[in-house]
């Protein structure tokens, strides 16, 4: 395989950049946005600022990274990574993790390596339903984004899972670049994160001998990451009632933008990052066992991983509690302070949903379940 077999997937090249720096700085709609993030930067000294950038990681760290530590200030009251499973740095991985946020999932992830001494940031595996405007794709491959073909019809899904996964393994083997993709299409709602056993699947089909084989070529880093506030918490409990309420509903592409929006710029409270020991440290374990089990028993692996490095925060213990009707985690996991805290917290969010027929307690319950369930999943990884 060379690089041109990926051109409708991959990131843009350095010798591409030029011509997709000038595509952005034509559209209207992108310029707007930009002003909105660099207020106090004129068209023209942007252009110039890009002309300067060589490479994907010259525009990562001189663009994107400043706006996300800017961000973070903001938005965070703590932000790190527990990196110290990960044995050599120098190694290319793929980072395969829950999923919080649209966007800031793997640009956090980015920020982390960076300032805890790894070489390089990841390359993306993005969603191309998301890439609902033209200079958001453009966007994303200077920001190197891989595009994953979901909108693909039933038969050019088998050809494009193959493309995606070899696209994977040349990452990884030839071009010496980090990856993150999430454990399953779409962010879990409810928080309670499993990895698809499709996703592995269709990592096992690029590469060489046998899925065993393919897997470990990959270099998997389970991850993971703990919001202490979802900033989308409350926009996801109104699509359960819409999807309960309303027969085959499904979101917008303005939906989609304001997840994003609000993703990006709401409050979260402290972010913490948590890497896994590779899965090659495990994996051989899971040698015998037959093709259907092999992913089923790789899958579970990942998830107890992820499950055990998650944050546990006090909301999530009151959560807990009161989705039971108890007080076991009172005085342990949170203080009667930190309660009164924490509901004053989802009544305001739940003041948010503005919709008809807005079933309170139904909304209340969603919100409640998104806390509560990395805590009953943490505590089951690590019995």
């Amino acid at each position: 395989m060379t690089l041109h077999d990926f051109d409708n997937i991959r990131p843009f090249e350095p010798e591409e950049l030029p011509e997709a720096f000038a595509s952005l700085l034509s559209d209207e709609e992108f310029l707007q946005i930009a002003e909105q993030f660099f207020p106090n930067v004129r068209t023209e000294a942007f252009r110039q600022q890009l002309a300067g950038c060589t490479t994907n990681l010259d525009v990562q760290i001189g663009f994107f990274l400043p706006l996300l530590t800017n961000l973070v200030k903001k938005c965070t009251t703590a932000f790190d990574i527990d990196s110290a499973a990960i044995p050599d740095k120098a190694q290319p991985y793929t980072f395969i993790s829950n999923h919080r946020d649209i966007v800031l999932d793997s640009a956090f992830l980015s920020i982390l390596l960076i300032a805890n001494g790894f070489p390089t940031t990841v390359e993306i595996a993005i969603g191309d339903n998301l890439l609902i405007r033209p200079w958001i794709r453009t966007l994303v491959r200077i920001n190197k984004s891989f595009i994953v073909q979901r909108s693909a019809s039933i038969r050019e899904k088998l050809a494009s899972s193959k493309q995606l996964s070899e696209y994977m393994h040349y990452a990884i083997a030839e071009k010496r670049e980090n990856i993150w993709i999430a454990q399953r299409e779409g962010r879990a709602k409810d928080s309670d994160d499993r990895t698809q056993e499709a996703l592995l699947k269709m990592m096992a089909m690029g590469g060489e001998g046998t899925p065993l084989e393919r897997i470990k070529s990959l270099n998997l880093v389970p991850l993971s990451i703990s919001y202490e506030y979802d900033p989308c918490d409350f926009l996801k409990a109104k699509e359960f009632q819409q999807k309960r309420d309303i027969e085959g509903f499904k979101k917008s592409k303005q939906d989609d933008l304001d997840n994003m929006r609000t993703g990006i710029f709401g409050y979260k409270g402290r972010v913490h990052y948590c890497a896994a020991a590779p899965v090659n440290t495990w994996i051989d374990r899971l040698a015998d066992l037959p093709k259907a089990e092999f992913f089923k028993a790789l899958a579970e692996g990942i998830d107890r991983a992820i499950h055990s490095g998650y944050l546990i925060t006090p909301g999530n213990c009151v959560a807990a509690d009161e989705l039971a009707g108890e007080e076991r985690y009172a005085g342990n996991g949170y203080t009667p302070e930190q309660k009164v805290a924490f509901d004053k917290y989802i009544d305001e969010r739940l003041a948010l949903i503005d919709m008809p027929d807005k079933d309170e307690a139904f909304l209340r319950r969603m919100m409640l379940e998104m806390y509560a369930n990395p805590l009953k999943n943490y505590e089951a990884a690590r019995r």
